[in-house]
């Protein structure tokens, strides 16, 4: 299936790792040329872009913290000067920090929901006008927004935003541009480990139908489809790749 993304400008944040790295990937694949974005982690950044080489496509580097509105709007003026215009964007940084919510620190709480949904908010606001027309965002919320989680209430929290966010951005910004989510469940990332810890193998069993973790390519196929001409009839929706989570 030719999902029409062949000569795209994408641009994937959290792009040095995970998800956005295995986004990054599959975009290039397609035939895209990729922006990668990301905050400190500029070796993960750097074999992104060495992947996307490897398709024989343009990559660009730009680094930014997603949760400062200044930092983003500096970047997104900095990539006028490097590209004429974005086809899709890709809203893949997150973070985490795991405690029960008896135990969950004011900062914490504070830094999961500014890089999380406000960083989400910031980069959806400045890359907006710089998508062409037939444009897509893709963002990135996961299961616990519709279930919730003891141990990382702030995390859920911020991701159950992120859902109602990109409806509200596809009201905001339809027909023009189309805005779309992601909710995948429990993925073989770092993030995906640190939260299940050594309770792995009983969630999967009770918990998942397919009784296994989702792989970042799993996820990135379906973030891939959304972002492309492809999903050309789909605004505001939510997929959810969960694994049967709901089912059990």
């Amino acid at each position: 299936m030719d999902l029409g993304l062949s000569d795209k400008t994408v641009l994937v944040t959290g792009a040095s790792r995970g998800i956005g790295a295995a986004a990054a990937r599959m975009f290039a694949a397609e035939g895209a040329d990729v922006v990668v974005c990301y905050h400190r982690n500029r070796a993960g950044a750097e074999q992104t872009t060495a992947a996307v080489a490897g398709y024989k496509r343009r990559s660009w580097l730009l680094t930014f913290d997603v949760g400062d509105a200044a930092a983003v709007a500096l970047a997104m003026e900095e990539l006028k000067s490097q590209v004429t215009g974005i086809d899709a964007a890709v809203l893949c940084a997150g973070t985490n920090a795991i405690a029960p919510l008896g135990e969950l620190r004011a900062a914490d709480w504070d830094e999961v929901l500014r890089v999380n949904l406000s960083g989400t908010f910031y980069v959806l606001q400045a890359v907006a006008p710089l998508l062409r027309d037939n444009g897509s965002i893709v963002t990135v919320a996961s299961v616990a927004a519709h279930t919730g989680a003891a141990h990382h209430a702030h995390y859920a929290a911020a991701k159950a935003g992120i859902v109602n966010l990109a409806k509200s951005a596809a009201r905001a910004l339809a027909p023009r541009v189309r805005v779309n989510c992601v909710a995948p469940g429990l993925t073989e990332t770092e993030m995906g480990l640190q939260a299940i810890g050594s309770q792995a193998n009983d969630y999967l069993q009770k918990k998942l139908l397919a009784q296994r973790m989702a792989t970042a390519d799993e996820i990135a196929r379906s973030i891939v489809f959304l972002a492309s001409p492809a999903a050309s009839f789909m605004y505001g929706a939510t997929l959810d790749i969960n694994g049967g989570r709901d089912l059990r």
